[in-house]
């Protein structure tokens, strides 16, 4: 299922790359973007520039984030450069304006699925990753704004007209992203079980979070219980119920959404 969803939001991707966005000259974000200029001025292939400029930021990424997230991520830079490469570039829509909605729109489904199965579509996306994992800041936001380089490049390389187009294209992928990309949403988990000692060692095994843990007592039965708390993000949630289920799958668990985490958030060292 994870090599399906990198391979649906890569695909995804490079339908609105170019059948939407690049018959208009509106631009994608990040490396994409660039690559799109490349594609259209010089008459080295979108794809493959797509590829080359993607390299070094691989290889970085293989080290700050781990083989498994990068070589997810060369997956889908390899289907989205070989795409580029075969699907022809044609216009669906004659509106620019619908065209940079639209091709925004399916950019950011494709991004955010891939995002889901723990891999990215390269470029700039790799750099938004390492910087939300440490600050836990929203990815599309992240993203956004750092795509301005791309809005003022098409700026002047085009016009202005197509910049703005440009704006409302990279404006509608962060938003989707957001959308589709919850891991700076935080939950709170309250975990109430006999198996205490049993849980906190699973979960500290297997989970990048710290947890606290406090005695209780059953209102009910009168049994001694262990109630452990602990935060995580909302992408982690599916992973950590399957945590909690191997140890103790009668355990009460309560999940909140948290406002605000301020503090230690990631597991501290030993």
């Amino acid at each position: 299922m994870r090599i399906f969803g990198i391979f649906l939001g890569s695909i995804l991707v490079v339908i609105g790359f170019n059948l939407f966005l690049i018959p208009h000259h509106v631009l994608s974000g990040g490396l994409s973007g660039i690559s799109m200029i490349i594609g259209m001025i010089t008459p080295i292939n979108t794809g493959l520039a797509n590829f080359l400029l993607n390299l070094p930021l691989l290889i970085i990424g293989y080290i700050l984030l781990g083989k498994k997230f990068i070589g997810n991520s060369i997956v889908s830079v390899l289907l989205i450069s070989f795409g580029l490469y075969i699907v022809p570039v044609h216009a669906i829509a004659d509106d620019p304006i619908l065209s940079s909605i639209f091709g925004g729109a399916l950019a950011g489904l494709g991004v955010g699925i891939v995002f889901r199965c723990y891999g990215s579509t390269g470029g700039f996306d790799i750099i938004g990753m390492i910087v939300s994992r440490r600050t836990d800041f929203p990815l599309g936001t992240l993203l956004s704004g750092m795509n301005a380089v791309v809005i003022i490049i098409s700026g002047f390389v085009f016009d202005w007209d197509k910049a703005l187009n440009t704006l409302v294209s990279i404006y509608v992928t962060g938003k989707v992203v957001n959308a589709i990309y919850t891991h700076h949403i935080k939950l709170t988990l309250m975990i109430i079980t006999n198996k205490g000692e049993e849980m906190r060692q699973h979960l500290l095994h297997n989970l990048y979070r710290g947890l606290t843990i406090v005695d209780g007592v059953g209102g009910y039965s009168n049994d001694k219980r262990h109630i452990l708390f602990t935060v995580i993000s909302r992408y982690e949630l599916p992973e950590v119920k399957n945590l909690i289920a191997e140890v103790d799958s009668s355990a009460f668990v309560n999940i909140t959404e948290t406002i605000e985490v301020v503090g230690l958030f990631h597991k501290p060292s030993p």
